[in-house]
């Protein structure tokens, strides 16, 4: 759980007291799980939504709404395959925007929609899927380059 509050608040030391809040929701809320779904699934929902709630006290979602980043001087990827591992990949992802971090999380990883991304962080839907593709370009980027280091390197 404690990767998942990681994901979308880089700070290791914020990131362990959102866990902490988020584990104190789930023992007070606990009777409220039906036990219809995934036990697992219900608690990353809230460690998700305690990492927005988090956010958003810290007004850094403000600057998700405002993001005009110009991505168009990104270049096309080649899909070549990527030799990079689960932890590059991970602190790639870390290293993104703010803004761009957050909607790629959610959707890639937690499996959102944009509708509900829309809602959970309060941006448009076209803002969620305009977010999503330039983390998407930027990171295709850096594992490209990434790769060319290491193909350099053998």
């Amino acid at each position: 759980m404690f990767a998942i509050c990681h994901r979308y608040i880089t700070d290791p030391y914020e990131a362990e007291d959102v866990l902490m809040a988020g584990f104190l929701v789930v023992f007070s809320r606990i009777d409220q799980f039906s036990g219809d779904g995934n036990f697992e699934g219900w608690i990353r929902r809230i460690m998700v939504n305690q990492s927005l709630q988090f956010l958003r006290k810290s007004k850094s979602l403000e600057a998700l709404r405002y993001d005009n980043e110009d991505v168009s001087q990104i270049p096309a990827s080649d899909h070549s395959s990527s030799s990079l591992d689960h932890e590059q990949l991970l602190a790639l992802v870390q290293q993104l925007p703010m803004g761009y971090r957050m909607v790629f999380n959610l959707f890639a990883i937690e499996g959102y929609s944009h509708p509900e991304i829309s809602n959970l962080i309060g941006i448009s839907e076209g803002a969620s899927k305009s977010q999503l593709h330039k983390a998407r370009a930027l990171l295709q980027v850096w594992v490209t380059k990434m790769n060319n280091q290491n193909l350099n390197q053998v």
